[in-house]
């Protein structure tokens, strides 16, 4: 028992952070850099931590570095503790200045051109003193981000499994179908998703949650039939839009990006698909610990009146019409 205290007492929080950063680049030199200290440094604080553990942490050579098994392990719990104590530290600041201070928020690429410009007018008019930090990655990229503290709230589509991470409403939305202007498909003002062929359905590439919305709504109810998407992906929503520009196939695009003018200047044709029709709930994701309720209540409100239409996606109301005049949805 005294072993294990002298132990616990010897521990920092820096020690964890470099036990951190060097599982994640398995090279002292750039660990070092992450943690802006020297790498004579960070190794003492790595030899330290296992000393003080009684522990092999990494194998290393002059060639390479490894994370043991039960390093592994305990990389593990340093993330958890070094968010518990992010949590802590933010949890004094927010009791004294809840709308203050500085908010890491993250974005899917799917949402972030569209929803949070508008969002950031409102907080900034809002919360003049709130600073905010952006940050867009893929889902799963997020999620981790917010379970480790690197961020504070994401902004997220479901169905997507979350872990435990609490999740906060904001809206639904439907996926548009997307199509050249000479593609057959835009004659019918309120296509069905069964009338969509598979095989020419072009999706964002693995890692993209809409790709899994997409795949999923139209693979529904076809029991047996052709279920195998294209074969062109796409990395990006610009990218995704010229294939189809192009003629190479069809597409859905989330509600909000044809609303925001996404399309403008292009010849594709935007149509809603008749009833029902795939949709996709935008929502945003916070550690059931995180001590900033009355901020992240405040942007959900914020969100949930741009969803609504309270707020306009585009700098002006008059300028989303016109944007979906000019993107062909009729």
């Amino acid at each position: 028992m005294v072993t294990l205290v002298n132990a616990a007492n010897v521990l920092s929080l820096r020690q964890l952070a470099y036990l951190v950063a060097l599982s994640e680049t398995l090279n002292f030199t750039r660990a070092a850099q992450r943690c802006f200290v020297t790498q004579s440094t960070l190794s003492a604080g790595i030899r330290e931590l296992e000393e003080a553990l009684n522990v092999v942490l990494f194998e290393r050579d002059r060639q390479s570095v490894m994370v043991t098994p039960i390093g592994r392990e305990l990389v593990e719990r340093a993330r958890s503790l070094l968010s518990q104590s992010l949590d802590l530290v933010n949890a004094a600041q927010a009791a004294a200045h809840p709308l203050q201070g500085t908010v890491t928020l993250g974005a899917i690429p799917t949402i972030a051109p569209f929803l949070l410009p508008p969002l950031l007018r409102s907080m900034r008019r809002e919360m003049p003193e709130l600073i905010t930090l952006l940050r867009e990655d893929q889902t799963a990229a997020l999620l981790q981000a917010v379970k480790e503290g690197e961020i504070d709230f994401a902004v997220i589509a479901l169905p997507m499994d979350v872990g435990r991470l609490r999740v906060y409403p904001v809206f639904t939305e439907e996926l548009w179908l997307v199509a050249s202007e000479e593609d057959p498909m835009v004659k019918l003002v309120h296509p069905k998703v069964s009338q969509i062929d598979m095989q020419r359905l072009m999706l964002l590439s693995d890692g993209h949650c809409l790709r899994g919305h997409a795949l999923h709504a139209c693979q529904s109810g076809r029991r047996g039939r052709q279920r195998i998407p294209s074969a062109i992906e796409a990395n990006s929503l610009p990218t995704l839009v010229q294939m189809v520009e192009a003629g190479l196939g069809v597409s859905l695009l989330p509600e909000m990006a044809i609303k925001a003018g996404f399309l403008v200047g292009t010849s594709v044709i935007a149509r809603p698909l008749s009833a029902p029709s795939p949709t996709r709930e935008i929502v945003l994701v916070a550690r059931p610990s995180n001590p900033r309720g009355e901020l992240l209540a405040r942007i959900q409100e914020l969100a949930v009146s741009i969803g609504t239409g309270s707020t306009p996606i585009g700098p002006k109301r008059h300028r989303v019409k016109r944007a979906i005049g000019d993107a062909g949805i009729q």
